[in-house]
């Protein structure tokens, strides 16, 4: 398991059972910056909440299938062995 992998499941073990209070956060962090903005950049702003809350969904529970629409990665046909081992 790379380092990746581990961040990604402690980031999913800390996001599994706070998903709500999590997406109220981004919401108010969100209205924080449009009201200081001038409401300037909503829409951007606005598309940058949705994202957030739509990568919350999908990382909360670990293990859970992707999402409709998403094709999950496939493994290569023929992988190449290391160069460390002869076949």
């Amino acid at each position: 398991m790379g380092l990746f992998d581990g961040l990604k499941g402690k980031a999913q073990g800390l996001i599994h059972g706070n998903e709500q209070a999590i997406k109220n956060g981004i919401s108010k962090a969100g209205d924080l910056v449009d009201a200081k903005t001038g409401r300037k950049y909503s829409g951007h702003i606005d598309k940058i909440q949705h994202g957030a809350s739509k990568l919350i969904d999908k990382n909360g529970t670990p293990g859970q299938a992707p999402a409709a629409g998403q094709v999950p990665p496939v493994p290569p046909v023929n992988p190449v062995p290391p160069a460390d081992r002869t076949p």
